[in-house]
């Protein structure tokens, strides 16, 4: 370890470790400082993401998805599958496998490209001056002649239901259980809370979702929210929206819950509650006195488009700054940190970040939807093919859902896809680079997609916006 690097990232998740590497490739001298700490007390990189959020959770989404399959699915292939019984102890040691190889890949990843991998905590100081203080020893101050703050963020802990590791738990507490509780809570109809209602419902668990909106999923297109709505209800979920929870409280081995909707208060009880309600920036602590770096109301770090703060040579990226609290926007907004502190030109266009809900049938958009189309003024045509009218979908016993583009009338340029159905999460990405490019309908149309696939249904749509789709009733 130096005293001075070209680079330091104070942060080591999806945004931070990418920005290092990025840093690293052009020829810098780097350092990451991290100080993640898992539920063993064991340090690793790669923060929420890798540890507690994105991966853990899409192995559990996974495996939970095929035990149920093997229940309710298997059957109708011709495959029989009697007294299948859930492993949770092997399912858990499963994801937690996924999680090491992966945290680990990122020292190796770091050792290959010339990083210093630091764990422990970091300070912005006066003067692009960090204060270091690892693990184990005493702190010390590094110099760096550029910073990038990538600190991520944190669930939010409500002060009338506090966390207490075990009843009543933050996301990463969900991901962690031991057993299946025969009831669950889930406090949050946001992407969090119905990826891990999913899991636990496909498990067994009698999942109730409270939800204080009076919409579902307000983010997402309408119709595409109705459909995941009704798709959700009939696997088992009890949504009740317009429900605001007003206390939680662990009452011997249950959780007691009051909330209010239309009909009055309500009391209620449950074996566990996660509360998932959001996240909040991890701002606290990370900054000395003097740095120029301003935090705004809601605890953000202030940055421009290319994420610079108001001090001189100071990058702040991630679940940290404004925008969608997405890993892949970090990740993208790290290597552009990197490659504007090499004097590469760089930037993210925020106009088409994919976003993406985990659950089955998965949920998937970039753009506007109808509605913000339709709020603008602009005249415009929509395109919708269902997942019934194809035949990949149907072979793999997934065809409910749909895929949706909104394109202008008037240049044809496609403004919005949504899709909900079997890999939107995987179909979306030839979306995000047609808009990139800013592809109209007629150059989908135009592009030959191989038969049979679920990638077809994204021509369908696209021929389905002027009323040209060959496998669908055009309306």
């Amino acid at each position: 370890m130096s005293d001075q690097y070209d680079v330091i990232v104070i942060g080591g998740g999806p945004a931070g470790y990418p920005a290092a590497i990025r840093a690293a490739q052009h020829g810098l001298s780097v350092a990451c400082i991290d100080d993640w700490k898992n539920y063993d007390g064991s340090h690793a990189f790669g923060g929420t993401c890798l540890n507690a959020g994105c991966i853990p959770s899409k192995a559990l989404l996974e495996s939970s998805e095929l035990f149920h399959r093997a229940q309710h699915e298997f059957a109708d292939h011709g495959i029989g599958a009697d007294n299948v019984r859930l492993d949770l102890e092997a399912m858990q040691k499963r994801k937690g496998k996924i999680v090491t190889q992966l945290t680990s890949g990122i020292a190796a990843l770091f050792k290959s490209n010339k990083v210093d991998g630091l764990r422990g905590r970091g300070k912005l100081l006066a003067n692009n001056k960090v204060e270091y203080t690892p693990v184990e020893g005493d702190a010390r101050v590094l110099a760096a002649k550029h910073v990038i703050l990538a600190t991520g963020s944190q669930p939010i802990e409500l002060p009338s239901m506090p966390f207490d590791g075990d009843r009543i738990v933050d996301s990463w507490g969900a991901l962690e259980f031991d057993t299946v509780p025969e009831k669950l809570g889930v406090i949050g109809a946001g992407v969090i809370g119905l990826e891990l209602g999913s899991v636990w419902a496909r498990l067994g668990a009698e999942v109730t979702v409270l939800e204080a909106m009076p919409d579902f999923l307000a983010m997402v297109d309408r119709q595409i929210a109705k459909d995941a709505e009704r798709q959700f209800k009939k696997q088992g979920l009890d949504i009740k929206l317009g429900a605001r929870v007003s206390a939680a409280s662990v009452d011997g081995d249950r959780v007691k819950v009051v909330y209010e909707d239309k009909d009055g208060e309500h009391e209620t009880t449950y074996d566990r509650l996660v509360v998932a309600v959001g996240r909040r920036p991890y701002t606290d602590g990370v900054l000395g006195e003097g740095t120029g770096v301003e935090v705004d109301e809601r605890g953000f770090f202030v940055v421009d488009d290319e994420c610079r703060t108001g001090a001189a040579n100071v990058y702040a990226v991630g679940d940290c700054v404004r925008g969608p609290m997405l890993a892949h926007k970090g990740t993208e907004e790290g290597v552009m940190a990197a490659d504007l502190i090499a004097g590469e030109v760089a930037e993210v266009n925020y106009d088409v970040i994919p976003s993406v809900v985990y659950t089955a049938p998965e949920i998937a958009w970039v753009g506007k939807t109808e509605e913000q189309v339709k709020e603008s003024g602009r005249d415009y045509k929509t395109g919708v093919f269902p997942f019934a009218a194809s035949g990949r979908a149907k072979a793999m016993e997934q065809a409910a859902g749909m895929v949706k583009i909104v394109s202008a009338r008037d240049d044809d340029e496609i403004l919005g896809v949504h899709i909900i159905g079997p890999m939107a999460g995987e179909l979306i990405g030839e979306l995000v680079l047609a808009m990139e490019f800013r592809a109209s309908t007629e150059d989908i149309q135009r592009t030959v997609h191989a038969h049979p696939t679920l990638s077809e249904a994204v021509h369908e749509a696209a021929l389905g916006a002027d009323k040209l789709a060959l496998h669908a009733i055009n309306r």
